[in-house]
């Protein structure tokens, strides 16, 4: 699991993305961005978040710190911004809080350049999770103590948006052409042989023990979070057993990215 804080203090909304995530104090004396439960995309943004960022760290990529935010109730009556107060007032329990990173800067290719290695790793781990969320429009990537980190995996495994065709999804190729970091990813298949071996059963399985039961909310077909823990399991390792069917359109898209003719 991971850790618990008690949120003592909130302290601004970040109006940039639709689901309005607060800046918040917490216990442990930590600021964090909270991304609440209570929000228009539920609690299923969440999972994305922990089970990303759990994949992320096993293949060495740096992401913030997750907790598990605990919200009182009484901040939903103590917030003058009626949207805000509503948001609180609905996300009364467990939360997300990922770790607020002071300094950090928003990446950008030509302010901080990646080398191959690097850039075709995080291709490889978009295209294992389908996250269509790191486009030259939103990278999603920090840069923080002279290192890249990445963030927002909330929009990724859109699988279990529709558990009735996730069968569907383990072969299917990743839209890779407007990822910000394709022009730099010449090492698909050596990002590849490198990360695929890192994630067996075992991992993927401790993985998904990180998340709350709260945020399993009841889905047709499964009798209980553990089972909906155990599809999860399953469509991350049929993912991976299916990349003879999404590796090689990946590597081409690679191979053939124009980095000069991006904006």
């Amino acid at each position: 699991m991971i850790e618990r804080v008690r949120l003592t203090r909130y302290i601004s909304p970040f109006r940039e993305g639709g689901s309005l995530p607060g800046l918040m104090e917490a216990d442990d004396e930590g600021t964090y961005v909270v991304k609440f439960r209570g929000a228009g995309q539920g609690p299923k943004v969440l999972v994305a978040e922990v089970l990303c960022a759990g994949i992320a760290r096993l293949l060495g990529l740096a992401v913030p710190r997750l907790v598990e935010a605990e919200l009182d109730a009484a901040f939903g009556r103590l917030e003058g911004d009626q949207e805000v107060q509503e948001l609180l007032r609905a996300s009364t329990g467990p939360n997300l809080g990922v770790d607020f990173l002071p300094g950090a800067f928003d990446y950008s290719v030509r302010a901080f350049p990646v080398d191959a290695e690097f850039a075709s790793r995080v291709l490889w781990f978009d295209a294992l999770i389908n996250n269509v969320d790191r486009s030259w429009h939103n990278p999603n990537l920090l840069w923080w103590h002279r290192e890249p980190v990445l963030i927002d995996h909330g929009a990724a495994l859109t699988f279990h948006h529709n558990w009735a065709g996730a069968s569907a999804y383990p072969a299917r190729p990743y839209a890779a052409s407007e990822h910000v970091l394709l022009g730099f990813a010449s090492e698909v298949d050596a990002a590849d042989a490198a990360l695929a071996p890192l994630l067996d059963e075992d991992a993927l399985r401790a993985v998904t023990a990180a998340v709350p039961d709260a945020w399993l909310v009841p889905e047709p077909g499964f009798g209980s979070a553990a089972e909906l823990r155990e599809a999860y399991v399953t469509q991350l390792s049929h993912r991976l057993c299916a990349r003879d069917a999404w590796l090689p359109p990946l590597r081409e898209a690679a191979l053939s990215a124009d980095l000069a003719a991006r904006p």
